[in-house]
């Protein structure tokens, strides 16, 4: 087995040396309704686009990151299709895109596809909602004692949106075991054994025992993360 072949078995791919996420590309019915509304809703700032671009659109940019508009170009058809079989495939492939395709006053529901941006004042954005008379939901996730409020409401297109302060939500990279953190991990699980009585006399001599211990559970999770990286 070749070196290429050994390395595919761990992974079907191999990772891109990406920065960041640089723009999403949205096509519109409606162009300048879709302007209006990343614009002067959502605050983004229209930028200049390539002269080479001959088709209708706009780019606007904010938060670091653009919003790429196209005018969505409509459906003609000039040709006879004769094969009723053709027909039928073309019927099918229309039918498949139309259930891909947001539309425009359908229900909100947040397992949509979207787009989420970060805020900090979740009431004042409620408050700017209601006052432009977008329907939105509004959802609250919780992981333990943190909640996250999420907004969600469509563009003119009927494209999901997401406004949440999902910031209060640590960041936990699952890690993927490898063999030298497992040997690490077996090696800590004997070591536990010989530790374990004192922290039972310390649990019920410390009243603030179950806090420091919180604490250190958050610091090794940050070392192990670090230990990942280093090891792989």
């Amino acid at each position: 087995m070749t070196t290429d072949a050994r390395t595919s078995s761990a992974s079907a791919f191999a990772t891109l040396p990406l920065k960041s996420l640089n723009h999403i590309s949205r096509n519109c019915k409606d162009l300048e309704a879709s302007i209006e509304f990343y614009q002067h809703l959502l605050g983004f700032v229209p930028v200049k686009r390539p002269g080479s671009l001959n088709f209708a659109g706009a780019w606007l940019f904010n938060y670091g990151i653009g919003i790429h508009l196209l005018q969505a170009e409509e459906e003609t058809c000039n040709e006879v299709v004769v094969d009723a079989s053709a027909a039928a495939a073309a019927a099918a492939a229309h039918s498949a895109l139309d259930q891909l395709t947001p539309k425009p006053g359908a229900d909100i529901n947040p397992r949509d596809n979207h787009i989420s941006f970060q805020c900090d004042d979740m009431s004042l954005v409620e408050q700017k909602l209601q006052e432009n008379g977008v329907k939105y939901v509004r959802r609250i996730v919780v992981d333990n004692d943190i909640e996250v409020d999420q907004l969600f409401f469509h563009d003119p297109d009927g494209y999901m949106i997401e406004v949440c302060n999902c910031e209060n939500l640590p960041v936990e990279p699952i890690i993927i075991p490898t063999p030298r953190l497992i040997k690490t991990a077996t090696m800590m699980k004997k070591q536990r054994v010989v530790v374990a009585p004192s922290l039972s006399s310390l649990i019920s001599t410390d009243p603030h025992f179950s806090q420091k211990l919180d604490h250190y559970k958050s610091s090794f999770a940050h070392w192990w993360v670090s230990l990942k990286y280093l090891w792989i």
